[in-house]
């Protein structure tokens, strides 16, 4: 794998051998979207190929800055269709990466942030693999994440140290680093991400991104899981707009023969739902979840995000939900470690190892496959009897509320190297670890939990000038009245978030 200040790899050419040529300046490339890109194929200004040929020169451009893409797939590049790729969906053959963790590309490395996968090769197309191709997403590359999706960043020097465009002296959060950092930068417009306590959003918070993590139901995790084995696992992209994670919804959705629990659509699609602003909305915000609190300047641009909205229309008041919020961080802690360290067991059991190698995995991960092995059932009765009732009475909150409005994370973006949200850290005690995300990462993981939607919209800023999302969440396949307000909030700001800001390291910069 690459070190932190290398390029990324090629599937089979070296940079030399793939000639890399651009179709439009690079401010014209920032500005479009997908749904831009998809359009000019779709008039025959563009092909395919041309996009990914840019968007590998983009990576190419600025990926030693950043390390957020770990493989560009050449092959892909120059013959888009060459992994079946289907261009009559509605994208058209626009570039995206996959992030390293998920859903697998057959014969494609997937090496999940880690030294002891590498050389990992999936050996069949995952079913949302099949689904982006048939919705036309052209996936080029693979995005960076910490070892195995677990830490708050991406930062092991031996394998990569994926940095903040906005600051490089900042990390990006995770777990799905290189997907918020490449679309950040302008690389390409989306990315795929996943998610299962934040990690499609709170990324999405601090990089100035859309984030949503949708309902249960929604994206299949299949083949590998479904909704009773990840319970609080989902898919979903990083998006500069709304319609573009409209679009990526609306064309990826939908369950695998043999899912637990039904799928379902929406009665009308995201794409149409967001043209119209939502009605009046009920949003109770608040910061206060148990012992957490955010942070007082985040509690400023909180209170900034209310007269937004009210200017707009909706009834904002303060209101906790009446959430036993120790039981449940609790219940999610025991999720995290039971489920993950049956993951690493099935690993281990692969190759015939008693226990993960301390050379070959980072010692909080290795600490929490010890606490997790053999934890009882009792315990996980417990946890899944807290995710009953903690889904109960926010179910209830929602017959009275239509959104939560909270910041998306509650203290500040550590500048690099911070190894106490990190699975380098030496903390010797676990369960001290993870609760120290939590004082950090303390909103997000109630959706994850209960299987509800949450979205980052961006509409603040940190002091440091890193961005501040501000995190909406709702009930049961209310989905689209989350973009139909992020869409709105989008057309209020003039049609683009950000203020028309880009990072420190941008395509668009000279700065190279």
């Amino acid at each position: 794998m690459p070190s932190h200040s290398s390029h990324f790899r090629y599937s089979h050419r070296s940079e030399q051998d793939l000639i890399m040529k651009t179709i439009m300046s690079w401010d014209e490339w920032a500005a479009r979207d997908a749904t831009d890109l998809a359009e000019l194929v779709n008039k025959g200004e563009a092909t395919p190929a041309e996009l990914a040929s840019q968007a590998a020169a983009a990576a190419a451009r600025i990926n030693p800055q950043l390390s957020s893409v770990v493989e560009v797939f050449d092959d892909v590049v120059i013959d888009p269709t060459k992994d079946g790729a289907q261009f009559d969906g509605p994208f058209k053959g626009v570039p995206i990466l996959m992030k390293d963790l998920g859903p697998g590309i057959k014969g494609r490395l997937q090496e999940q942030g880690s030294k002891f996968m590498q050389g990992n090769r999936s050996p069949e197309d995952a079913f949302l693999t099949r689904k982006m191709r048939a919705a036309g997403l052209n996936i080029m590359g693979r995005s960076a994440t910490p070892e195995f999706g677990v830490a708050g960043s991406a930062e092991n020097p031996d394998v990569y140290v994926v940095h903040n465009p906005w600051d490089t002296h900042y990390t990006t959060f995770g777990s799905s680093a290189g997907a918020a950092s490449s679309v950040a930068a302008g690389m390409l417009p989306l990315a795929h991400a996943t998610d299962g306590g934040g990690s499609i959003r709170i990324p999405a918070g601090s990089h100035g991104l859309i984030g949503l993590k949708s309902t249960r139901g929604v994206f299949s995790i299949a083949p590998a899981l479904s909704d009773i084995t990840g319970y609080v696992s989902t898919q979903g992209c990083v998006s500069r707009t709304v319609r573009d994670s409209a679009l990526f919804i609306d064309s990826c959705r939908g369950g695998a023969p043999g899912e637990f629990m039904p799928y379902w659509h929406p009665e009308h699609s995201y794409s149409d739902m967001i043209k119209r602003d939502p009605q009046s909305l009920k949003i109770a915000v608040s910061h206060e979840w148990g012992t957490y609190r955010s942070d007082p300047h985040f509690v400023a641009e909180l209170e900034r995000t209310v007269k937004l909205l009210e200017e707009l229309g909706h009834q904002v008041e303060w209101v906790t939900p009446d959430i036993d919020f120790d039981a449940a961080f609790s219940a999610q802690t025991t999720c995290y470690i039971s489920n993950f360290a049956q993951s690493i067991q099935r690993l281990l059991q692969k190759r015939g190892l008693a226990s993960p190698p301390e050379a070959l995995f980072e010692p909080i991960n290795i600490k929490i496959w010890q606490k997790g092995l053999n934890m009882s059932y009792s315990e996980r009765w417990l946890m899944q009897d807290i995710f009953n009732s903690t889904s109960r009475k926010l179910g209830e909150f929602y017959e009275q509320w239509d959104m939560i409005l909270t910041p998306t994370f509650s203290g500040p973006t550590p500048l690099m190297g911070e190894k106490r949200y990190l699975t380098l850290s030496d903390n010797p005690d676990v369960m001290s670890w993870f609760y120290d995300l939590w004082q950090l990462f303390s909103y997000t993981p109630l959706a994850s939990l209960t299987g509800t939607a949450g979205i980052s919209i961006p509409l603040a800023w940190q002091k440091s000038g890193i961005p501040l999302g501000m995190h909406f969440q709702t009930r049961q396949a209310n989905d689209g009245m989350l973009l139909q307000l992020a869409a709105q909030l989008e057309r209020a700001l003039g049609g683009r978030f950000n203020i028309g800001k880009v990072p420190q390291v941008h395509v668009t910069r000279e700065n190279h």
